[in-house]
């Protein structure tokens, strides 16, 4: 049984009130519906780390939701059902990397629109030229650069080191995700000159990560930066607190680390002080940079999180990704592809998302949307750009890129955090 999913047809119809006209064409209010194929992790582990709260089903939309279950193999099953079966006009969602991936490439064979809303890898893009997939928010390559950016220009002024006397430490799951973001580490580090003293890989569904906390305390890095989905993420947090593991600063990037209560549930306090890089909250944007529309539904989709989810400390920025960027297809795409190209097939959704043209603040994420239409990827928003936040008493902080920040970050750990070195 599939968990109930939070719905942005009240967002849809606010922005319609808003605008002061149906953001769906008469004739397919009337009769002519698009069927999207809805496609997340609604059980198995991937579904703790933010899954189960992207389903979205818009104003004038019949939607066909599939569990991947967090398993590669069943995602790419459960598309081709949607589109052979379900006869779906497209395909919106994916959560993992690793299903993205081999999705993708299923997808483009049968000629079907795919709408990506939250998994991240440069992998599901790069160098395939595909003409069908699109993919709003940035990639794990920038995720991984902007970590680096980050430690490097803090490394002088918090930790009172030049960036070549700083050891790092890069560990990250596995699969499309982990290692693309660990690409994005290893090329930032060596743009930096920090010593990586480790890197290394393991699987996501591993039982257990002692080995790997004894490697990182002989290494003894001063920053950890580490890749993972919620579980593998608790169990390493939860076994270098009992091994005695001490580091200096730890930087998360999106999935698990992306949903704090989950963080704070696992591993209670030790989350403290703990960054995340993910594209911003939307609860976190500074209004006044956004377009005033964007407001209101910000807030409404907010409230419907707080109905779906009471009693919630820090809303998942997650959330805000997928209404973000689902808003971005029912306001942009849509309407441009019946409008000015006819239809909702394959070919006139990607002639109308190829116009997308928004400046920064356009979003609810704060950048802006241009997609690549060639080159090594096509499909991407090259507009999209992630920040940096730090959980600080049960609170997130913005605070990277400077012209963004909330406050100054805490570097290094304080004296009660159990990792601190000092």
């Amino acid at each position: 049984m599939l968990k109930k999913p939070l719905h942005l047809a009240c967002v849809l119809l606010v922005a319609a009130a808003v605008a002061g006209a149906s953001l769906v064409p008469p004739a397919l209010a009337q009769g002519r519906k698009l069927k999207i194929g809805v496609v997340y992790d609604y059980t198995g582990p991937l579904a703790g780390g933010g899954s189960d709260l992207h389903a979205l089903e818009g104003y004038g939309i019949e939607a066909n939701y599939a569990d991947a279950q967090s398993k590669p193999d069943i995602a790419i099953n459960e598309a081709v059902r949607l589109v052979e079966q379900e006869k779906v006009d497209m395909l919106l969602g994916f959560y993992s990397s690793a299903q993205c991936v081999p999705v993708a490439a299923r997808v483009e064979q049968l000629r079907k629109f795919m709408w990506i809303t939250t998994c991240i890898s440069s992998a599901v893009l790069e160098n395939r030229n595909l003409k069908y997939v699109f993919r709003v928010q940035p990639s794990g390559r920038q995720f991984g650069l902007m970590s680096m950016d980050f430690i490097a220009k803090n490394a002088k002024a918090k930790f009172g080191k030049e960036p070549k006397d700083l050891k790092v430490a890069i560990i990250h799951e596995d699969g499309a995700y982990g290692i693309d973001v660990s690409k994005g580490n290893e090329e930032g580090a060596k743009k930096a000159g920090f010593n990586v003293v480790l890197k290394e890989g393991y699987s996501a569904t591993t039982p257990d990560l002692s080995s790997l906390v004894i490697k990182l305390k002989r290494a003894r890095p001063d920053v950890l930066f580490h890749t993972g989905y919620n579980p593998d993420i608790a169990l390493f947090l939860r076994q270098a607190r009992e091994q005695g593991l001490k580091f200096s600063a730890l930087v998360g990037h999106g999935a698990g680390y992306g949903v704090y209560d989950k963080l704070k549930e696992a591993v209670g306090k030790d989350v403290n002080h703990v960054f995340n890089v993910d594209p911003i909250s939307i609860w976190l944007a500074n209004e006044k940079a956004l377009k005033p529309e964007l407001v209101p539904l910000i807030k409404m989709v907010g409230d419907e999180y707080d109905k779906a989810r009471p009693g919630t400390q820090v809303k998942s920025a997650h959330v805000g990704m997928a209404a973000s960027n689902t808003y971005v297809f029912m306001t942009e795409v849509l309407p441009r592809a019946i409008k000015k190209y006819g239809g909702i097939d394959a070919d006139s959704l990607r002639k109308a998302a190829l116009e997308v043209d928004l400046p920064e603040g356009g979003t609810m994420l704060g950048f802006g949307v241009h997609f690549l239409g060639d080159g090594a990827m096509a499909g991407q928003n090259d507009r999209a750009f992630p920040v940096i936040v730090q959980y600080i008493d049960d609170k997130p902080y913005v605070v990277w890129p400077k012209s963004l920040q909330h406050r100054e970050p805490v570097l290094p750990l304080p004296p009660s955090s159990p990792y601190a070195a000092n």
